[in-house]
């Protein structure tokens, strides 16, 4: 018995020796040092792997690869692990995170072509940075920006504040290079906009959450840098006042208009109660906000522009009062608000998250459909959403009513979802706008997917992967790879998160908001 555990073990040894030959031992993470690698930051998920590879490049990835399809063994890419819905954390004993952090190389910024060829592993701060020395913009703008990574962005087609003038992640790109799960790279990076020679098969990976492959490098499209900004902070009566206040703006300004974020009073309180240095913009409390961010190419146009909107909003009873940000560092601290929202409301306690778009036009009707219904659910729940308004996706949170139990609280989380994406299915919306499915929301698809589209996904993942079991299906599976359903193990996390945070929350709570928020190009 001794000597066949000795042999087994001594067996899986003999792999794992064989994948850390193909990026040599300095860039591989086993045992404690790979903690980082396996909890997320919203510390749901406490994952499992054998081991963290580093690879430096395409063809490394391709080698991992295709040992992987030889041995069976399973592989989770991962890039800044900054993932809200868990799908870049391993749950199999076995199993092998590919790190993109080495693979971090700007490899061309052409200012001439409008384009940036970037890796996987660049930072997507590094990326705004090389546009800017080049006076470019590359406009996707993420409150982790400064630890996200250009793969991690594209796999989960990201969002962000400037979808509205510039489109998701999938928007930006123009070419990729991607390892497939066979171990084969497929070499897409072209500069091109116009290109109609088959399928377009960058979409297929932008999105697919690394379930097709590994994406090892882009073309990003670069766009003008403004020569003018002018940033509005505007206190509203209700969403339907900024509904309107948005079209009027889009009469106005057009794609000239990049941002339209809009917030509850709830949420700047709990910005005021908990972020260092925090203060209302506005003079007076007002029930909803709205931040408004134009670009021009003259700085006396644009302002312009945004004082004569703000002031036929007031006309028309849809601002009540606003304030402009007359310097960087006063648009940086309107911004800071605002990004500040998410992280503000762990000192509140427990809260059940929804990442969900609506039509724009469905916004204002949504909101108060869905409040209506957690407050009857929930007596004393205090909802925070807040969001992009311009493209229709709301962070549709729930805070626990004050000095409830938080246990008991997160207990309701499938109830308060359930409740959340029937009134989100009835808008026909979505259940993720821009955080992807992961684990999280995995057993929630096959509801809210169509089952053609949804029959489709599988099929394009099984012919794809048909000779390859490395990648796991993720965001298509039933069950975990280590085995338990997705619904058991989310109660276990939940029912455990109280306790295992409860001593550390003391100590973490103010730090949590002091961490230093996403800055925005000026």
């Amino acid at each position: 018995m001794n000597k066949k555990k000795k042999a087994g073990k001594s067996s899986g040894e003999a792999m794992l020796s064989r994948f850390l030959k193909i990026v040599g031992e300095k860039n591989a993470i086993r045992g404690e040092d790979m903690t980082p690698f396996l909890h997320e930051q919203r510390d749901l998920y406490h994952g499992k792997a054998a081991m963290v590879l580093k690879p430096a490049n395409a063809e490394e990835v391709a080698e991992i690869l295709k040992l992987a399809d030889k041995t069976k063994t399973a592989i989770v890419p991962q890039g800044g692990n900054t993932g809200l819905v868990g799908g870049q954390v391993p749950f199999d004993k076995n199993a092998i995170i590919v790190s993109t952090m080495r693979m971090n190389k700007i490899r061309e910024v052409d200012a001439d072509a409008n384009t940036m060829t970037v890796e996987s592993g660049v930072i997507l701060q590094n990326a705004q940075e090389a546009a800017v020395k080049a006076e470019r913009l590359f406009p996707l703008s993420l409150g982790a920006e400064g630890s996200c990574t250009i793969g991690g962005n594209l796999s989960t087609n990201a969002g962000g504040t400037q979808v509205l003038a510039y489109g998701n992640a999938r928007d930006l790109v123009l070419g990729l290079e991607v390892v497939l799960a066979n171990g084969k790279i497929l070499r897409g990076l072209r500069k091109l906009k116009k290109d109609n020679t088959g399928y377009d098969l960058r979409h297929l990976f932008m999105g697919a959450e690394g379930t097709l492959g590994i994406i090892t490098a882009a073309v990003l499209k670069l766009f003008p840098s403004p020569c003018a900004i002018s940033t509005a902070w505007i206190g509203v009566p209700s969403p339907e006042a900024a509904l309107s206040l948005l079209n009027l703006a889009l009469s106005r300004a057009g794609t000239s208009l990049t941002s339209f974020e809009l917030m509850p009073r709830i949420a700047l309180e709990f910005d005021l109660r908990h972020l260092p240095g925090a203060r209302d913009p506005l003079s007076s409390p007002h029930p909803w906000y709205v931040l408004a961010e134009i670009f021009g190419d003259d700085e006396t146009r644009t302002r312009e522009l945004m004082e004569s909107l703000l002031a036929d909003g007031v006309e028309k009873n849809l601002v009540t009062d606003a304030t402009f940000a007359e310097s960087v560092e006063q648009r940086n601290q309107l911004w800071k608000l605002r990004t500040a929202m998410s992280d503000v409301q762990k000192p509140e306690g427990g809260s059940i998250k929804h990442d969900i778009s609506v039509p724009v036009s469905s916004v204002p009707a949504f909101v108060k459909e869905a409040t209506a219904k957690v407050e009857q659910m929930i007596p004393g729940a205090r909802v925070v959403a807040f969001g992009h308004l311009g493209d229709g996706n709301l962070h549709y949170n729930v805070s626990q009513p004050a000095g409830a139990d938080k246990a008991k609280f997160l207990a309701k989380w499938e109830a308060v979802n359930d409740a959340v994406h029937t009134i989100v299915a009835k808008y026909e919306g979505s259940i993720s706008a821009e955080h992807g499915i992961g684990v999280l929301k995995r057993d929630l698809l096959a509801k809210a997917k169509d089952p053609v589209a949804l029959s489709v996904m599988h099929a394009i993942k099984k012919r794809s992967t048909r000779t390859a079991s490395s990648i796991p299906a993720r965001c298509f599976a039933r069950k975990f790879l280590a085995g338990g359903s997705h619904k058991n193990r989310i109660r276990r996390e939940r029912r455990d998160l109280p306790q295992r945070r409860q001593s550390a929350a003391r100590q973490t709570d103010q730090a949590a908001v002091q961490v230093e928020f996403s800055r925005r190009a000026a």
